[in-house]
């Protein structure tokens, strides 16, 4: 750790990789960098752990025979990253200018950093309905992933929300669960690629899924205690009803569910790099490099590195969001090398590498 003086002679912060984000790709980045002697400053944002602590119990990652819950692998692996020397703050990233070397970081309060490298591992926020009963019961029968949470609900009468590829996606998966699967869709039809339409439709066929055409969820009923028991549907045959309410035609009724899945998308927490360099697809997901070989999580930006839900948006799982924080993490050190090698005076040594 040490200081930077800026143009306007202003001494700020300098550390040589900040990692944003302490969710799994973040910590695992943290615990890689940290053992690699990179000094990572590492901010948790106002979702300390990501979508994990969301989650009672995680059983599919490895390592855990009897399962553990979202928030105790978190803060295991937060402890290990501190072990090694990471240091984590609580912070949320404004703003990263790439427009100079260091990077300089600008947090939400003001403060600001610079950095040799930055991680981005600040992940993907679910989004939600915002409906009475959700924040009570999120994790304990309302879930936003139902690889993550499926098993835990066998023989239930299992609510998906939504009508795009991954509502249809995470429905069909649901099945295999579920005693029956109802599809909470808002129109009167699927928004959803062709595919996933006909493997929906295969189960509807085989009774295995139900969908509740131009329906709502506006109401989710249960303790965290006993779980999900009934949600409050609305329903009207022109759709959205909601819009509707007044609407004599608009029907309201309680149904009984044992768990609510929700499959209406995710928002990538990248607005803090829009003013940078880095490529991002139409939703906000960086682009990297990807493929074989190293460097797989290079984005155009030389020195800014993406891992986790901030760059994936199909697997989305706790131990894939650790592969890439793993990735992410050498690629920095990589280019840290070879930063301080450019930077070394001809003649001069380097240091000798660890074996670690």
């Amino acid at each position: 750790m040490s200081s930077e003086s800026t143009q306007d002679g202003e001494d700020v912060e300098h550390r040589t990789l900040i990692v944003a984000g302490t969710g799994i790709s973040g910590l695992t980045a943290a615990i890689y960098a940290a053992r690699s002697n990179n000094d990572p400053l590492v901010f948790e944002g106002d979702e300390p752990g990501g979508q994990l602590t969301l989650t009672t119990e995680v059983d599919n990652y490895p390592g855990f025979p009897e399962g553990i819950s979202g928030p105790e692998l978190v803060n295991n692996m937060k402890e290990q990253a501190k072990r090694f020397g990471a240091e984590v703050r609580h912070g949320i990233v404004a703003d990263v200018d790439d427009s100079d070397r260091p990077f300089r970081v600008t947090m939400k309060n003001g403060d600001e950093y610079t950095a040799d490298a930055v991680i981005a591992a600040s992940g993907a926020s679910a989004r939600t309905l915002g409906v009475p009963g959700e924040d009570e019961l999120m994790g304990y029968g309302l879930s936003t992933c139902a690889t993550c949470d499926g098993a835990f609900f066998r023989d239930e009468k299992i609510v998906v929300v939504g009508g795009g590829d991954a509502a249809c996606e995470e429905a069909v998966f649901l099945t295999k669960f579920a005693s029956t699967v109802y599809m909470v869709h808002r129109r009167d039809e699927f928004r959803a690629e062709d595919y996933w339409i006909e493997r929906v439709m295969e189960k509807v066929d085989e009774g295995d899924i139900e969908v509740k055409w131009n329906t709502e969820l506006t109401e989710i009923h249960g303790t965290p205690e006993d779980g999900v028991d009934t949600v409050t549907l609305v329903e009207n045959d022109q759709g959205y009803p909601t819009d509707k309410l007044d609407d004599p035609d608009t029907r309201e009724y309680e149904f009984d569910a044992g768990a609510v899945f929700y499959a209406i998308g995710h928002t990538p927490n990248t607005g803090y790099l829009e003013d940078t360099g880095v490529q991002m697809d139409p939703e906000g997901y960086l682009t990297t490099k990807g493929g074989k070989g190293g460097g797989q999580t290079e984005t155009d930006v030389p020195g800014l590195f993406g891992a986790g839900d901030v760059v994936d948006f199909h697997y989305q799982q706790a131990i894939t969001a650790g592969g890439m924080g793993c990735k992410a993490a050498i690629d920095a050190d990589d280019y840290l090398e070879n930063l301080e090698r450019d930077e070394k005076p001809a003649g001069e040594p380097m240091a000798p590498e660890s074996d670690d």
